[in-house]
């Protein structure tokens, strides 16, 4: 199904929103669109609504598995009104969102569907999920200069911070963590302070007056937290080329960086176990 505006989906394509949970796509530009898409596809998700502008070409064998809203995510901005806008349509539903290039990936992915993970998060009294988003960057710049490839992909094994995230007061509040580390913190001095951390509530469970910030985080506290106050819960991770693409084509920082290979890069190997064992998501009490 097509949508010429979100107006126009919100009207008409509200069949897509009747059960969960739904993928909220954000496609910036041309790159790796079909594959975000088919990975998200075989997670299992009810509906996939795919935002891209009309000049986007797309796979036809795709097109009448995904809803396709037309819509522009420039500015940045405008990616957290649509999200608000869909909360406000479909209160009590699970969704996550991501952009192009971008891969989701929980414990066991690859046998069990986001959905019989999201059933089981929801009976341990959760209403969102930490996803931690870990930069993938391709080995060699100059064979792949946007920087993105899937069968070439790199990560870093190590260099992942946790710090405190401090209220109005200075305080550290409960269960939050600023995440830091990958690209973004070995480039830092091409990005901006505000896109540095790694932490996003990508998996949340809509509700009446919530409401998504431009900095990732939830109007409600609870939702931006890493697990409940009496146990680990389960966490995911976002792989993403997102900042590896932007890093190369950048006009101001290309040039600065030859590779983004260091000592701690290795293959991704596009399995939960390997993000398991690097640490980068958790089973929590889920077996």
């Amino acid at each position: 199904m097509q949508y010429d505006s979100l107006d126009s989906f919100l009207q008409t394509g509200k069949a897509a929103l009747a059960k969960g949970p739904v993928a909220l796509v954000f496609v910036e530009d041309e790159v790796e669109i079909d594959s975000t898409i088919r990975h998200h596809l075989n997670l299992g998700f009810k509906s996939l609504i795919v935002f891209m502008p009309q000049a986007f070409g797309l796979n036809p064998e795709l097109s009448d598995r995904i809803h396709r809203v037309q819509l522009s995510c420039v500015p940045r901005t405008v990616v957290f009104e649509a999200i608000n806008r869909i909360i406000d349509a479909a209160p009590g539903l699970w969704m996550y969102y991501c952009y192009n290039a971008e891969y989701l990936f929980f414990p066991f992915c690859e046998t069990r569907t986001v959905g019989e993970m999201l059933a089981f998060h929801t009976e341990e009294r959760r209403d969102a999920m930490l996803t931690h988003v870990v930069d993938l960057y391709a080995d060699d710049l100059d064979a792949f200069p946007n920087a993105v490839a899937s069968e070439h992909a790199m990560l870093d094994r190590t260099g992942y911070f946790a710090q405190a995230r401090l209220d109005a007061q200075k305080h550290p509040k409960e269960r939050q963590l600023d995440m830091s580390g990958g690209l973004r913190w070995r480039f830092e001095e091409h990005v901006p302070v505000q896109s540095r951390r790694i932490d996003r509530i990508a998996l949340f469970k809509s509700k009446e007056g919530l409401a998504l910030r431009p900095d990732h985080t939830f109007s409600d506290e609870e939702y931006n937290t890493y697990s409940c106050p009496w146990h680990h819960n389960l966490t995911a991770a976002v792989c993403s080329f997102r900042a590896a693409k932007a890093l190369k084509t950048n006009s101001g920082s290309t040039f600065d960086i030859p590779t983004f290979r260091w000592h701690h890069s290795i293959p991704f190997e596009w399995s939960s176990s390997q993000l398991l064992g690097l640490g980068l998501i958790e089973t929590g009490q889920w077996f």
